[in-house]
This record gives structure tokens, C-alpha cells and sequence, in this order.
């Protein structure tokens, strides 16, 4: 009997330490990190939807050492927001929901980061996007949004000028798939493109996706010397193969919706020789990343596609953060991390170095125009990089670290 009230002693005074935190190294065996991503991997757009995805998943895997180290167990969860915006905001509210997830990396489309950032935030969770663009996307001024890409206004200022430059049009027609992505960078587009002495002869959005012939005729009526589309590659590839059977003889031009192998799947030989605009470096600008192609392929069986070595890197940016916190002493909260993260200064990954202003942009993005020379799909990466150029942010631009939603103004 004596022996039984010691052993229940033993157990009460047990349950009373755990309760008050006194759990020895042991315990932190059973401390759960996870790194969410949302992107579409189901769809039209799943190619670059899944890149986000397996970028992220692969970061996880091979950067998670130090915590794991450290008595943690970091894991990898990926959710599919089919590239609408009622899935993603129901998949926030799900990722929120789990207090094991200090953070999100994604999204593929701005139009589905928007409003799902609106949830996180909520919540103190982080976000890095590795391709949203929309300047909506961070010149809200949230606390907890952060993306490594740049922005449509200087997306579409880099098109622009690039069209009346070397392309040397003097009349484009510009559509868009009416979508905050598609609309944004095609009206940054259409102002950069009249102010650079273009005649734009049109300017409409679709949300058509099979037959445009509607749309195409008129627009080959007017004879624009250059078709610029704001949208993705799903759409746009099919809307520049009917152009071609039209009759259109133009250039094409779009932003970095178009940064895909599905635009030459879907498009043919109607696409190869067009340019595209994008923020996703060429994985062959970047010494560091090399090594990434290879381990993707070993990995996952397929080429890296667009914004797979931007959500590595993203992910470079998060679990480094997650250290910070950790090593620090502090409680690991979400509100420590996404304070962590906000804090990036001069940080190396494989896509560059990289310092975050107080908006969440990057100081200063990359712009990047490729030509469509690869022969297939299987060689999208191949494709052509005939310019680049750099443009800070609007905040980094005014010498200013402020972060305000009016220092920003949308477009």
C-alpha cells in the first residue's frame, strides 16, 4: 500500500511539471513544426502551382536539419486552392486552424493570396510569396505578408519598355483575363506602354477560355503590331494559337502568367518566338541553384519549373526566421516569426540575396525577359533571357522604411 501512494505521488508530481512546463530535453521531442504551401495543384495551372509546392516540400526536406537538431520535428503540408479564391480562403482558415503551422509559403495567383492573407493575418501567420505580383498583394501594409518577387507596375513598365525598344511596335492591342493578377500588370502595362509613345488600340478583359473568336476578330481588324496578354499560360496559349489561325501576323507579348512549358504544350509553334516578362529568375542566373536542379529532378521525377527555386528560397527565408526565435529563447509564436521574417536583411538564398521593407517587397526585384526558343515543352528552361533589369521597391525607392498603406498607392 505504502509502495502504491508513492507511485501515485510520483505520478501527480510528474503531471504537475508537465502542466507548468518542467519537461526536460525529452519533451521537445514532441514540438511540431510545420511549413504550410497553398497553390493550385489541380487545374489548368498545376504546373506552376505544383513548383510552389514541391519547391517548398524540397526546402523542407533538406533545410530542417538545425531545428530538428534543435529537438523539433518540421514536416511539410501542401494545400491545393485551385486557383480560386473560396478555396483558398476556406484552406487559410484550415491552415490557421492547425497551431502547429508557423508558416505559408504561396500563392501562384494574387487574386487567391489576397483574400486568404486577409485570414492569416488574423491569426499572426506568416506568409512569403514566391510569384504573387499584384502591388495589392503587400501595399496594404500587412504585418504578416511578405513575397521575394517583384511587382506589376514594374512587371509591366519592364514589358512596356521592352516592346517599344527592342521590339520597336508603335501599336498594341491589350487584354486581360479579369483577374486582380491578369488586370493589375496589364493596365501597368497599357500606362507604361502610351507613355513610352505606343498607340494602344484597345484595352479588354475575358474570362473566356475555349473560343475567342469573338474576341480575335476585331482585334486582327485593327492590325495591331503587337498583342499584349495579362493572364496565365492555360488561357493565353489557346487565345495565341486561334490569333495564328486567324490570320494574325504580330508579336505576341505577355507577363509572367506566360512562364511555363504548358504555354508551349498548349500553343505550338503559334507561341515559339514570343516574349514574356517574368520575376522568376532563370534557375541558370543562379550560381546557388545548380545543385537545387539537380536534387528537384532526383526528387520529383521532372524538370523545375517557374517560381520552384523562389519558394525554396522562400522557405530559405522562413526556416531561418523559425531558428532566430528559437535560438533567441523566446516563446516560438507565430507573431515571433512573422516579426522574424519582416527582418530579413541581406539574406542569401538560392535566388539571391535578399532584404525585406517594411512593406514585405523585396528592396530590390529583378525583371526579366525571355524569348520562347525552346523546342519543347521538355525544354522550357532553355528558353532565351535577351534582358533584364532592376527596380526597387516603392518604399526602398523613397528612402523611406515606413510601412503605410498609402505609401503604396494601388494601381
Amino acid at each position: 500500500m505504502k509502495s502504491f501512494k508513492v507511485l501515485a505521488l510520483a505520478a501527480s508530481i510528474a503531471l504537475t511539471a508537465s502542466a507548468i512546463g518542467v519537461t526536460g530535453p525529452a519533451r521537445a521531442q514532441d514540438k511540431v513544426i510545420k511549413v504550410a504551401s497553398q497553390s493550385p495543384l489541380s487545374g489548368g495551372q498545376s504546373v506552376l502551382g505544383t513548383a510552389i509546392s514541391n519547391g517548398t516540400r524540397l526546402g523542407v526536406e533538406q533545410l530542417s536539419a538545425a531545428l530538428e537538431g534543435k529537438g523539433y520535428k518540421v514536416e511539410y503540408v501542401g494545400f491545393d486552392d485551385q486557383a480560386t479564391p473560396d478555396v483558398g480562403v476556406a484552406n487559410a482558415q484550415n491552415i490557421i486552424n492547425d497551431s502547429s503551422i508557423y508558416g505559408v509559403i504561396g500563392h501562384l495567383n494574387s487574386g487567391v493570396a489576397i483574400p486568404s492573407s486577409e485570414v492569416y493575418v488574423k491569426a499572426d501567420l506568416v506568409m512569403i510569396s514566391p510569384a504573387n505580383t499584384n502591388v495589392n498583394v503587400t501595399d496594404r501594409g500587412l504585418p504578416n505578408v511578405n513575397r521575394i518577387c517583384g511587382r506589376d507596375d514594374k512587371q509591366g513598365a519592364a514589358g512596356a519598355s521592352y516592346a517599344a525598344t527592342e521590339l520597336k511596335v508603335k501599336s498594341v492591342y491589350v487584354l486581360h483575363d479579369k483577374t486582380a493578377y491578369g488586370e493589375g500588370v496589364a493596365t501597368a502595362f497599357r500606362d507604361a506602354a502610351q507613355a513610352a509613345g505606343l498607340e494602344v488600340l484597345g484595352f479588354d478583359g475575358t474570362e473566356e477560355k475555349n473560343d475567342f473568336a469573338s474576341i480575335i476578330t476585331p482585334i486582327v481588324a485593327q492590325s495591331p503590331e503587337l498583342i499584349y496578354f495579362g493572364g496565365i499560360y492555360d488561357q493565353a496559349a489557346l487565345f495565341f494559337k486561334q490569333a495564328r489561325d486567324a490570320g494574325f501576323t504580330g508579336q505576341f507579348l505577355g507577363p509572367d502568367g506566360m512562364d511555363s512549358s504548358d504555354l508551349l504544350r498548349i500553343g505550338g509553334d503559334a507561341v515559339k518566338g514570343m516574349h514574356y516578362t517574368t520575376t522568376a529568375g532563370p534557375a541558370s542566373v543562379f550560381p546557388d541553384a545548380a545543385k537545387f536542379v539537380e536534387d528537384y529532378k532526383a526528387r520529383f521525377s521532372i524538370n523545375p519549373e517557374p517560381y520552384a527555386v523562389e519558394s525554396y528560397a522562400s522557405t530559405q527565408i522562413l526556416l531561418a526566421a523559425i531558428e532566430r526565435v528559437v535560438d533567441s529563447g523566446a516563446e516560438l509564436t507565430r507573431k515571433a516569426v512573422s516579426e522574424e521574417v519582416r527582418k530579413t536583411a541581406d539574406f542569401k538564398t538560392i535566388a539571391g540575396t535578399y532584404t525585406l521593407d517594411a512593406n514585405g517587397d523585396p528592396t530590390e526585384a529583378t525583371y526579366y525577359v525571355l524569348e520562347v526558343t525552346a523546342a519543347t515543352p521538355e525544354e522550357w528552361s532553355s528558353n532565351t533571357l535577351v534582358s533584364s533589369s532592376k527596380a526597387a521597391s516603392p518604399l526602398a525607392a523613397m528612402g523611406s522604411m515606413e510601412a503605410t498603406p498609402e505609401a503604396t498607392p494601388a494601381n
